[in-house]
């Protein structure tokens, strides 16, 4: 998969908001390796896997006009739609009682693509430059999928905490971001 620069995305986004079919299935080319890999970090099931992926991407067809870049990239914003999708699916197979959630040291041979698109970006990098209190928020929150209650749950403190810490976590991602954008 070669890599599109900020313009050609934004393009590609703006065909697929007109509707195009053809731009929206370059979409999929792209990026359904990557999603499939955050998708296989909750779902051990792969035919689960599979229709989750299908809906994810259903999703983002039906919902693309919500899409705003001056929020986040592309990419992150079909992250978060695959992670809310998978742990919908989770909850309700939980619910059902077929299934438990995998956790992030379980590896997925689909998600090496993931893992290799977060260090590419220097992601991994990034978090660690946190204090550990936001590591952790980021951790459990993005990497493992939790919900800011279920994060307050495990570690046994106030969900305010919970909040503030993530959101500084992500102001100074966000700055850190906005800083290598800068400087490329």
């Amino acid at each position: 998969m070669d890599s599109l620069n900020n313009i050609e995305i934004n393009a590609l986004v703006a065909k697929v908001k007109a509707g195009d079919q053809k731009a929206f299935a370059e979409v999929y080319d792209r990026y359904c390796g990557a999603i499939n890999g955050v998708i296989g970090r909750f779902i051990n099931d792969e035919a689960i896997a599979q229709d989750v992926l299908q809906d994810t991407f259903i999703k983002v067809w039906k919902n693309i006009q919500m899409y705003d870049d001056t929020k986040g990239s592309f990419f992150t914003w079909m992250l978060n739609i695959a992670r809310n999708t998978s742990i919908d699916a989770l909850r309700k197979l939980k619910k059902e009682g077929k299934s438990e959630i995998q956790i992030l040291e379980t590896t997925v041979n689909s998600s090496v693509t993931v893992q290799q698109n977060v260090s590419t970006i220097g992601l991994r990098q990034l978090v660690d430059r946190l204090p550990a209190e936001q590591q952790t928020m980021i951790e459990y929150l993005y990497f493992r999928g939790y919900t800011q209650q279920e994060v307050a749950d495990e570690l046994d403190i106030p969900l305010g905490t919970v909040k503030t810490r993530s959101r500084m976590a992500m102001a100074e991602l966000r700055k850190w971001f906005t800083l290598l954008i800068l400087w490329i």
